[in-house]
């Protein structure tokens, strides 16, 4: 090889060795881009992943919500199904009360026709039972102390041997369901 061929071969070789080197000096400008779109798609689906993140946890808190009102709402309306039960058989029962009365006097009045008697007593159990399904409870009023709360004194009568503030008399028996009075009882209380 000539001196000429030499120089042809090295300056080729040099040539080259700018090229590679060029072209490895560009390829970090060139993987820059790619690499800023990746990174703008991976912050892209990062904000939606936050952003579904953050819609769901609305859902989520407004299901909660939803479902609290609703067993609120159950709640009350149960509470209020079961007052105004309470309070239509405390309607009813006060209607039938005098009917009571007049069985309970019937049974205590002397009678010779003992089948009648007891005619008249099976009529009173059965409408006594009736009131129990129903949950009415008799006020126990004689030898109890007297309770505003549940009786009503019409007259005081001297103790002698019972203590003060004990009831002496009944009157009218009383009727409640639960703590809710249908009917006080009326009693003598003694002083």
């Amino acid at each position: 090889m000539n001196e000429e061929e030499k120089s042809e071969v090295n300056e080729t070789e040099v040539n080259e060795t700018e090229v590679n080197e060029a072209s490895e000096a560009n390829e970090p400008e060139a993987a820059e881009p790619e690499k800023q779109a990746e990174d703008g798609a991976d912050t892209a689906e990062e904000n939606e992943d936050n952003k579904i993140a953050e819609e769901l946890k609305a859902v989520k808190d407004q299901l909660l919500r939803t479902m609290a009102e609703y067993d609120n709402f159950r709640k009350r309306s149960q509470r209020e199904k079961d007052a105004l039960r309470a309070d239509i058989i405390t309607n009813v029962t006060s209607k039938f009360l005098p009917v009571m009365d007049n069985l309970e006097r019937a049974l205590a009045a002397e009678c010779s026709d003992e089948n009648y008697k007891s005619g008249v007593k099976m009529i009173f159990d059965s409408f006594c039972e009736t009131l129990k399904g129903l949950g009415v409870e008799e006020i126990k009023s004689d030898g109890e102390t007297f309770s505003p709360n549940y009786h009503q004194a019409v007259q005081k009568v001297p103790g002698g041997e019972v203590e003060s503030g004990k009831i002496v008399q009944t009157f009218a028996k009383g009727y409640k369901i639960g703590d809710k009075v249908i009917r006080f009882a009326i009693v003598a209380v003694a002083e």
